[in-house]
């Protein structure tokens, strides 16, 4: 494969994983500062401004995570391990929309819990391609777990 077409295809990755990214803050940024900010929390929630620099990392070495299992065995190669990471990447959108979008923390528990699942399922499916493509995502797992425990503990506390 030419370094063009590998190159085009980091930039293809990194567009969709932003875009997916773009979409969601489209339903969150509108509820941040009413919805969200009136629920009660927990004392270990993080900053707000915290938010946005670890999902830009995170959803940076989602990118190029997709882009060494590609690079390696193309698409038809990897058709089962990049359908988990377009999964996993659907499931995240759907997260912010249910929970951002439509207000609704119980059942963007359910989605996170799926969106975990879809995580590891990948995690495990890129690492049969190339390792360093599945140790990419364990930050992910770590802050999406970090996530889901936040989404438990504010549904929690506001039902």
């Amino acid at each position: 494969m030419s370094p063009t077409k590998q190159m085009l295809g980091l930039v293809v990755l990194i567009l969709i994983c932003f875009s997916a990214a773009g979409i969601g803050s489209v339903f969150t940024m509108p509820s941040v500062t009413d919805w969200y900010a009136g629920l009660r929390k927990p004392g270990w929630t993080p900053p707000g401004w915290l938010f946005g620099p670890v999902w830009t990392v995170l959803y940076l070495s989602m990118a190029v995570a997709a882009w060494l299992v590609w690079r390696r065995a193309g698409f038809s190669g990897a058709a089962v391990p990049l359908a988990a990471f377009g999964i996993q990447l659907a499931l995240n959108l759907v997260w912010s929309i249910i929970f951002f979008g439509q207000n609704n923390i119980g059942l963007a528990l359910v989605d996170i819990v799926l969106l975990w699942i879809a995580i590891v399922a990948t995690i495990f499916a890129f690492r049969q391609v190339s390792i360093p493509a599945g140790w990419l995502l364990v930050p992910y797992l770590i802050w999406v777990t970090f996530a889901a425990a936040l989404n438990f503990s504010i549904w929690s506390l506001n039902r």
